[in-house]
């Protein structure tokens, strides 16, 4: 259950900065207790052995940690160097074997091939892996017949390739015998146990005495489940630190049989849990088993449900960050990906919480699976509370001649006021093979939230979306799109559009007063609520003070959009793409921006050698703490503008050039040496045009965190060793001398600390 930062290629994600208070402090365990030797065996099967193809399952009951251990097996710098491909997905009970050989496809590739409809892509995979050393992780195996639908797809060779799986089934283990015996896998010792939990509830801190009796009691009662031990110390941990209570979870423990343990533990979690939190995790048990559930659009959608209205906060993005940092303390979700600044992107349940969840939804009728067609079944009307989840089975049922939508068990349409909330994760359910979603819209008056990015919408998609007035969150792929034709939805909070058409106009956006969140794609903004002057009337008409992130592509930076920013008084999140040369301040007057924390600034990259100057355009608001710049010149004006940002924890630079002498550019040296970067944590520099590097001790004095990725700077500069908080260096696609100088830096703390604090992460 431990999360483990992943050592391969990072996710750059210009449009989407980071939020505001991280979610990764609570996620800082870097090895996972008890797992250590079972990790070096796996490791010795996957490096030694035949060359031959072989496969290696791990097996065991759930709660055990098998993916936990296969992922961290998988991110092992020793396995990430040795092979030539990696891909690991999960394959669960019910999968779509397009969907998932996709998957290993683009992870094989780095996503560089794209993959036409009609694409054979099991040939396309193994014409990929023929030749190569490959690892494929396929967690979560239910059956056989699995394996043999997908092992097809992996080429025979003596390359020593390696097929990893996890199973909860012995036979299925067995019958995938190859040269490798399955490996089963321990629960943990009660020293182990103990460790762990003393671990997650104490956060690096030793016991105190009083309580150590009754710890390791309750630690011997959770029978060596990592899950149960998680779960428990997320429960313990916010109670009273005193020993009767503790005594009292170690004897309920004690009563409950190991096979109905991990169910018995989840549901004391979910019944200590605040009222506000739990249809939160009920919520996401609506995704598909094992989703990856972008931690951006769940906040988003939690809002829209309005799950977090009563917590003791005005600030609704701040009351939902702190509902899943308590999930994630309590472990009933867990962190699966992360930002390359270490900002949680992901999230997901385990699957026997999953399970659990899906239990207590039907159980008090917060849902309704819908059943195949029935024409003999009974109908009848809907609960006070119920949520329907739409998925591929339900659209190619209602694709049926004689299935109609008032046969969906527990939906009638006379009492459909008590249609509350309606959850669309994966949205990958609607394509056009199947069937128009937009004719289920119209029958949904009540529907909240709204994602259907991943088909374009027909153009009759604005007239059946007219009479949804109760959206709050609503995100469109579309070919045609005009703000006025949802600007009625004066209930909307979050809006994304991607767009294939030319223009937009927003004249008709001052109407949308609850307007949180926009990102617009894909097509430029016209603003026409202008005067002859060319600015805005200056009037509360024209403010939305509620507008927390504006992410929008191809825009202009003249005066009309400088003074746009103003109508967002508020404003927490800016990501702009600029087609053009600036010609006016981004921030006529930076103090304005108060609450201004994340700036994202894309140029096109075409125009950047014309870009000598610029910085005279760029004196930020000052309390910015993340900031994120594509291709433009790091003059030396432009980087004192940075520095001077006394709260800027994380920047990010990205196909820049740090000297405008256009002509010597291939030996450009960034020099920092007399510039300090006062509260920096986070550096990444991808695919910078520089050769050199020089800082001094002072220059970054807090900072955590280096990523480099396709740099060719021969060395980082040698005073990094002297800064005391510097505790990880990943260096990506870069040349040999760059790798030997970071461990050169690890060497130099060690002798000087005693301490083993700095780790060094080389990938090729």
């Amino acid at each position: 259950m431990e999360v483990l930062e992943t050592c391969g290629k990072g996710t750059l994600s210009a449009g989407e900065p980071s939020t505001k208070r991280s979610l990764t402090s609570i996620y800082d365990d870097d090895e996972v207790v008890g797992f250590e030797k079972h990790a070096e065996i796996i490791m010795k099967k996957l490096i030694r052995g035949t060359k031959e193809r072989d496969l290696i399952s791990i097996f065991g009951m759930p709660g055990l940690g098998k993916t936990t251990l296969a992922t961290k097996v998988y991110n092992n710098p020793s396995i990430v160097n040795y092979f030539d491909v990696k891909s690991l997905c999960a394959v669960s009970q019910a999968y779509n074997r397009r969907t998932l050989l996709v998957e290993i496809f683009k992870q094989a590739t780095n996503d560089k091939i794209k993959i036409k409809e009609d694409d054979d892509v099991a040939d396309m995979l193994r014409r990929v892996l023929i030749g190569k050393r490959y690892l494929i992780v396929l967690d979560d195996i239910w059956d056989v017949e699995a394996w043999d639908d997908l092992g097809i797809c992996f080429p025979q060779g003596e390359y020593g390739s390696r097929v990893m799986v996890t199973t909860r089934i012995e036979q299925v283990a067995k019958h995938l015998l190859h040269h490798s015996d399955p490996y089963s896998l321990s629960f943990l010792t009660s020293e182990e146990s103990w460790e762990l939990l003393e671990k997650k509830v104490f956060r690096g801190e030793s016991c105190p005495p009083d309580l150590l009796e009754a710890g390791l009691q309750v630690a011997q009662h959770c029978k060596g489940l990592p899950l149960v031990v998680v779960l428990i110390a997320g429960m313990i941990a916010k109670m009273d630190k005193e020993a009767s209570l503790w005594l009292k979870v170690a004897s309920d423990l004690s009563s409950i049989g190991l096979g109905e343990q991990s169910m018995k533990v989840i549901q004391s979690s979910y019944d200590h849990l605040e009222d506000h939190l739990k249809p939160c995790l009920l919520y996401m048990a609506l995704f598909p088993e094992d989703h990856k559930i972008p931690v951006n659009d769940l906040l988003k959608l939690w809002m829209a449900e309005e799950f977090v209205l009563n917590v003791e906060t005005e600030n609704m993005e701040e009351a939902s960050r702190n509902c899943l940092s308590d999930l994630l303390n309590r472990s009933l979700v867990m962190v699966s990906g992360m930002r390359i600044n270490c900002d949680v992107q992901y999230c997901s349940l385990h699957d026997v919480v999953r399970e659990f969840c899906l239990r207590k939804l039907t159980e008090d009728k917060y849902m309704q699976l819908p059943m195949p067609y029935n024409p003999y079944q009974h109908l009848y009307s809907t609960e006070s509370r119920l949520c329907i989840y739409i998925h591929d089975d339900l659209v190619k049922q209602l694709d049926h001649p004689d299935y109609k939508l008032d046969k969906i068990l527990m939906l009638d349409f006379k009492e459909t006021n008590s249609l509350e909330f309606i959850a669309h994760p994966k949205l990958n359910t609607w394509n056009n093979q199947y069937w128009n979603p937009l004719d289920l819209l119209v029958k949904l008056r009540f529907v909240r939230a709204l994602h259907l990015m991943d088909v374009e919408l027909p153009d009759s998609w604005a007239t059946a979306i007219q009479s949804l007035t109760e959206l709050r969150y609503l995100a469109l792929y579309v070919r045609q799109f005009e703000l006025e034709w949802i600007s009625h939805l004066h209930n909307l909070q979050t809006l994304q559009v991607k767009s294939s058409n030319k223009s937009i106009r927003a004249a008709t956006l001052w109407e949308m007063k609850k307007l949180r969140h926009v990102n617009i794609d894909s097509f430029p903004v016209v603003w026409e609520d202008i005067n002859d002057e060319g600015s805005f009337e200056e009037s509360s008409t024209t403010m939305l003070e509620n507008m927390k992130t504006f992410h929008i592509c191809d825009i202009r930076l003249d005066n009309v959009n400088a003074r746009l920013w103003w109508r967002f008084p508020n404003l927490e999140e800016l990501s702009l793409k600029v087609e053009d040369e600036p010609k006016f301040p981004l921030f006529p007057i930076p103090e304005v921006h108060t609450h201004l924390q994340s700036v994202s600034l894309m140029f096109s990259f075409n125009k950047v050698f014309n870009s000598v100057g610029w910085e005279r355009y760029f004196v930020f608001p000052s309390n910015i703490r993340h900031l994120f710049l594509f291709s433009c010149f790091f003059t030396e004006d432009m980087v004192l503008n940075i520095a001077r940002l006394k709260k800027l924890e994380s920047l990010t630079l990205l196909m820049g050039f740090p000297d405008v002498r256009l002509q010597t550019f291939r030996s450009c040296c960034w020099d920092v040496t007399n510039v300090e970067f006062a509260a920096l944590k986070y550096l990444g520099l991808f695919f910078m045009q520089m050769k050199e590097w020089k800082a001094s001790e002072e220059s970054f004095p807090v900072l955590e965190k280096l990523v480099i990725n396709g740099v060719f700077i021969k060395e980082i500069p040698p005073s990094f060793a002297d800064i005391p908080t510097l505790t990880r260096i990943e260096l990506t696609n870069c040349i040999d001398s760059l790798g030997v100088s970071a461990m050169n830096i690890k060497r130099e703390i060690e002798e000087n600390t005693g301490c083993d604090s700095l780790h060094v992460v080389v990938v090729k």
